[in-house]
């Protein structure tokens, strides 16, 4: 009998969602607002956004480990409701002063919940689903996140704007209790660990099965890892720093034909997790070794418009295209590769593997937007220079990658608890 995919568990999963990152979206949006109003200084909004992502680097191993060891469902639940008391309680306290130093605070608290979080959301998914429906659950939940970063902006720009930030904190809080109560209808199967351990002997035998499980059982699911960690560290650099960059400071258009290109991109991340609902069925492991080369292939011409004599109108037209083919492609890539992962790892270790999932990507995307930062402030009067030879290198690593997919596809994983 076929699985049906919205059944009981995953449409409420789905409900949290939509709820938690509306509201986790758009007060982030709201407190940047904040922070560049009462300061003046983007530096401080970025160095507090930036402490506040090392929780989560450091923390989300530990958080793969609970979502192993623990209920499933009970985490979240637990952890959402904590993330309302602690955005509740900011809320009250802002309007008593030191208002940066609570909002630093309430983003480094965030961090920590959430590192212990993002793993568990992503191990319920195979829990709840199997077969071709694990990739159609995974792009689902990129759509929502997709759509939610589409529009949290408007909502995060108008709220702001008509009631301020205090009401902004309390409607967020009230997002993750409405999903604290969704996750409260999910049933998910959960087994006690008989064995009774202090936690550092768990932590210490956890890391050392799950890493034995990558390194020698499956180190195909490691080069995976590693390979998307790699593509998001390109993608990271040429999208998230290279793109509003070569828009604004480079060819010198307006905010506004920015927010355009955002929102283009935004739609084209939509379109990508779509097609992959769409091609489900259809899809393999070899396919992602196209995807891969695309990314080069779409680089390269947005080199190439900085040779030409066009206009910067023109230049902007080349990169919005090619820049959104590549947005497609990046949530193509990831959706289908953690689906091929999760359909690998043993229930048992699936939280962990998610973690260094989480963790890889988190690790690789700010150092992609440093290295592309230095190098687009080097070659600023030919940017060519950086946007042709990152899409030439791309394409290699892209056309190299063809026996690892072959041999991926190919290969026959035992002993995986669906």
């Amino acid at each position: 009998m076929e699985q049906k995919l919205f059944a009981r568990n995953f449409t409420f999963l789905i409900l949290g969602q939509i709820s938690s990152l509306i509201g986790n979206y758009t007060l982030k949006f709201a407190l940047s607002m904040y922070v560049l109003e009462q300061t003046g200084s983007a530096s401080i909004f970025a160095g507090l956004m930036a402490l506040a992502m090392l929780p989560t680097i450091f923390l989300s191993p530990l958080g793969g480990i609970l979502a192993d060891r623990a209920n499933r469902r009970n985490i979240m639940v637990a952890l959402d409701t904590l993330s309302g008391l602690s955005i509740l309680v900011s809320g009250f306290a802002i309007s008593r002063g030191n208002d940066i130093f609570i909002i630093g605070a309430l983003l480094i608290v965030l961090s920590v919940l959430g590192a212990f979080e993002s793993p568990t959301v992503q191990a319920c998914v195979p829990q709840m689903l199997s077969g071709d429906n694990i990739v159609k659950g995974n792009a689902i939940v990129n759509q929502v996140a997709s759509i939610a970063s589409l529009i949290t902006p408007f909502l995060g720009g108008v709220f702001y704007t008509t009631f301020g930030i205090t009401p902004i904190l309390h409607a967020a809080a009230v997002c993750f209790f409405l999903t604290a109560s969704l996750e409260c209808f999910i049933k998910l199967d959960y087994k006690r660990a008989p064995q009774k351990m202090g936690i550092g002997t768990i932590i210490k035998c956890d890391v050392s099965v799950s890493m034995r499980f990558l390194r020698y059982e499956q180190p195909a699911i490691l080069k995976l890892l590693l390979l998307a960690a790699v593509v998001s560290l390109f993608v990271a650099g040429t999208t998230v720093v290279g793109f509003p960059y070569l828009v604004r400071t480079v060819l010198g258009l307006s905010a506004t034909h920015y927010g355009i290109a955002e929102s283009a991109m935004g739609i084209s991340s939509i379109l990508g997790s779509l097609l992959v609902v769409v091609l489900a069925g259809r899809l393999r492991a070899h396919h992602l070794t196209v995807v891969l080369t695309s990314f080069g292939i779409c680089v390269i011409p947005c080199g190439i418009a900085f040779l030409l004599p066009a206009s910067a109108f023109t230049r902007y037209l080349i990169l919005l295209a090619m820049f959104s083919l590549c947005q497609l492609g990046c949530s193509l890539f990831s959706t289908y590769a953690i689906s091929i992962i999760q359909k690998w790892t043993p229930e048992h270790l699936m939280g962990k593997v998610m973690s260094y999932v989480f963790t890889l990507s988190m690790c690789a995307q700010p150092a992609g937007q440093v290295i592309y930062g230095a190098l687009f402030d080097k070659f600023a009067n030919s940017v060519y220079l950086v946007l042709i030879p990152s899409g030439i290198l791309v394409c290699i690593i892209g056309l190299t990658s063809i026996r690892f997919f072959k041999n991926l596809e190919k290969h026959q994983i035992g002993n995986v608890s669906q």
